[in-house]
């Protein structure tokens, strides 16, 4: 069988898949579940366009790991083939472990499990099936390969990662200011003691991945309809998981009704947990969430009706924290309206806060290597003044609370 197939990505153009190893594991039931994994979580109630997949991202940041491994060498870094492989895997393989809408498993029906910990459990069970060839890409993938440079293409704060999921959310979003120049950015790249700098010249372009970082963050991941929608759909796991609880039975297949019934934490992932894990994806939520929305349970009912027919909460985004007894009113005129208890009214009435910082000083920063062999951070190296402002957090508070019936 041809394995060195050729994909078309509306991004890239051709792909080519660079050997039988990377097209095995692509193959893989494990892998092949991001299909049914969105990208971008609840962002096509914003963006209509949003519906592409972690696979869709995978696969784009084998094609510029590919990439950087070609310009690497060309600069005379050293990169043997099993390190080639090493990179290649630990970059297809690093967001295998997201579950459905990506993050909002995370924060519901999971306890502190996060998909770095399951990409992880994904690799080392993957590694025993293809006899211990992912051994490398694992230590690159936990940050634990001598070589730092490789650990930085895979997680830093100018990685593949970023390089291929700014610009791939910029197109399918159709928000222009995240089009980040990846292939000019990979193409400045150099290594100095193992560790990754980028060329002087390529400086400008570092800026404006900064900056378009910053814009991808307010205008698409922390838009304010977007977080409303992504909050109701943790709300309604938690609700199903409490209801389980309590002894109410909900229709669900079977891997979404296992975590229901199950109080998980990273200690509970066995094997036979991993795989059921595996069968998890978008479709179990959305057809669990058509049933629901006409279950008994006011809360349960009324959440899942809200995100199947986007008929979200209100939400309003301030500067300063949401005042006490702001939220009190809201939750007092709820509970009245319907008849319901405080406990139920908090589901549908609450804050929280959301943070960006597009560069953070002192974390695997980004180092330009000027023409006389200095290497600076780009908050100094930069001419931008507010590449320095960009490295503070901002954060902004919001309260969600139920339209005014009419």
């Amino acid at each position: 069988m041809n394995k060195l197939k050729i994909l078309n990505d509306p991004i890239y153009g051709f792909i080519t898949i660079p050997n039988s190893l990377i097209f095995d594991l692509i193959q893989h039931k494990y892998f092949q579940r991001l299909r049914r994994i969105t990208q971008m979580g609840m962002s096509y109630t914003v963006y209509p366009g949003a519906h592409h997949t972690r696979f869709h991202h995978a696969i784009g940041c084998v094609h510029l790991m590919q990439q950087t491994v070609n310009v690497l060498r060309f600069k005379g870094v050293a990169i043997s083939e099993d390190e080639e492989n090493g990179l290649y895997i630990a970059i297809l393989l690093h967001d295998i472990g997201h579950g459905p809408f990506s993050h909002a498993m995370e924060h519901s029906i999971v306890n502190g499990v996060s998909h770095e910990h399951l990409s992880l459990l994904f690799m080392e069970r993957l590694n025993e099936e293809f006899n211990g060839s992912l051994t490398l890409a694992i230590e690159i993938f936990k940050g634990e390969y001598p070589r730092a440079f490789m650990c930085q293409l895979i997680s830093g704060q100018f990685d593949i990662d970023r390089a291929d999921y700014l610009k791939r959310d910029s197109f399918y979003t159709g928000v222009a200011e995240g089009n980040v120049n990846s292939e000019r950015l990979i193409t400045m790249l150099n290594v100095v003691n193992d560790e990754l700098v980028v060329e002087e010249k390529g400086v400008y372009s570092v800026e404006k991945f900064i900056v378009a970082r910053r814009l991808m963050y307010w205008q698409v991941y922390l838009h304010k309809t977007g977080l409303v929608a992504e909050q109701l759909l943790i709300r309604v796991l938690k609700r199903a998981k409490e209801l389980y609880s309590e002894g109410y039975k909900l229709a669900a297949s079977k891997a979404l009704t296992y975590f229901l019934e199950n109080k998980i934490t990273l200690q509970e992932f066995s094997e036979g947990t991993l795989d059921v894990f595996a069968q998890l994806d978008d479709y179990d939520i959305i057809s669990a969430m058509k049933e629901w929305q006409f279950e008994k349970d006011f809360v349960l009912s009324h959440l899942c009706e809200m995100i199947i027919n986007r008929n979200l909460l209100t939400i309003k985004v301030k500067k300063k924290p949401i005042k006490a007894e702001n939220l009190e009113k809201y939750l007092e005129d709820l509970m009245t309206d319907y008849n319901i208890s405080r406990k139920e009214a908090s589901y549908f009435v609450f804050t929280g806060d959301i943070s960006n910082q597009a560069y953070q000083l002192k974390h695997k920063s980004i180092n330009i290597l000027h023409k006389s062999g200095k290497i600076q951070d780009i908050v100094k190296a930069s001419d931008h003044l507010n590449i320095k402002a960009l490295s503070k957090p901002v954060t902004k508070y919001y309260i969600c609370y139920p339209k005014q019936r009419t």
